[in-house]
């Protein structure tokens, strides 16, 4: 018997045993060592994802562990081997798909929201969605491999080079990833965030923040960037005043990379698109290669997880955890599936 943290419903949770799934043709297990809880996941309590998520729902796609059994078919793959997962399942047969960006798959199944995900001890996935982790790396920094695959997927994305400016509105768990993925491309970053303990946050990871409130924002990027603006903006904050923030705070030719799900459509001033020949750029999810780089920055400590895990809470303690990130003051809450033991 295994145990799973079962979704059944707005705000409520349900901690049963269940078998483990034998792996079949092409698929392998995972004792998972933990998992993240990230902000769908919080819209999912919320009932916000009923349409997609069909209860009891085991959730959750930000994790670690290691391999503890084998299908037919599994490749390379060793039982022992430590691993995190791509969460992406594509079709392969869409115009999406067949130009090359399963990614955004017209009919992608994104594991651990559209079907079974990682919020238990045993997990049966597709090899072919298993990422190897470094020999090394410590399972509880691996869980956040893939919010750091969102953030340097975002960076490669926006085209931002060594020598650049880039601007982060929004010091969320995302922000600060694409802050640090940034840093280590050689830009200069400025994050921009009105919560006091956000922007402590982002000062422990080494990243110049700032309080939109607290002075003229646009004056303050023009004299950092000698009067020219940003040549980055990435609008992390999912508000009508980050959007009109970001096409404010670009030089000519500037790019901004629309992260955040905005729940309602925007105001944008495409004058000043029109008249400093801005680009819009829309980000979604990741690519293998994004997973591969997020877990050598990961690795290297270029993204220090120890400083954005804030608390390891027991997965028979699913609900608490979940209360604890909704009350603020959490960067990331880990579970403990019990597969680092």
């Amino acid at each position: 018997m295994t145990r799973a943290a079962y979704y059944l419903g707005e705000r409520t949770f349900a901690v049963r045993e269940a078998d483990p799934v034998p792996p079949g043709h092409g698929e392998v297990r995972i004792d998972v060592a933990y998992t993240g809880i990230c902000g769908t996941d919080l819209h999912i309590l919320h009932g916000s994802m009923d349409h997609r998520v069909r209860t009891p729902a085991v959730i959750g796609h930000e994790m670690s562990g290691r391999i503890a059994a084998l299908g037919s078919g599994a490749g390379d793959l060793r039982i022992g081997d430590p691993v995190t997962v791509m969460p992406l399942d594509w079709c392969g047969r869409c115009p999406a798909c067949r130009a090359g960006h399963t990614h955004i798959c017209h009919r992608l199944n994104f594991v651990g929201i559209d079907s079974t995900g990682s919020m238990q001890r045993s997990w049966t996935v597709p090899a072919r969605i298993v990422v190897p982790l470094p020999a090394g790396l410590p399972l509880q920094h691996a869980a956040l491999i893939e919010p750091t695959a969102v953030a340097v997927h975002d960076v490669r994305r926006s085209r931002l080079t060594a020598g650049e400016h880039a601007v982060v509105i929004g010091a969320g768990p995302v922000g600060l990833l694409i802050g640090k993925v940034a840093q280590a491309t050689g830009a200069a970053v400025t994050v921009v965030e009105i919560d006091p303990h956000r922007r402590s946050v982002a000062e422990r990871l080494g990243l110049a923040a700032v309080d939109p409130a607290a002075g003229d924002l646009a004056a303050l990027v023009l004299e950092t960037t000698d009067g020219a603006g940003a040549d980055v903006v990435f609008e992390v904050s999912g508000s009508a005043a980050g959007v009109r923030t970001a096409t404010e705070l670009l030089a000519v030719r500037g790019r901004l990379v629309v992260v955040a799900i905005h729940p309602a459509t925007r105001e944008v001033d495409l004058h000043r698109v029109f008249w400093r020949e801005l680009e819009m750029i829309g980000v979604r999810v990741y690519q293998r290669e994004d997973y591969v780089e997020a877990a050598r920055l990961v690795d290297e400590r270029l993204v220090p997880a120890e400083v954005l895990i804030s608390r390891v809470v027991p997965l028979a303690e699913v609900a608490e955890a979940f209360h604890a990130l909704e009350a603020g003051g959490d960067v990331k809450v880990l579970l403990d599936c019990g597969g680092d033991a």
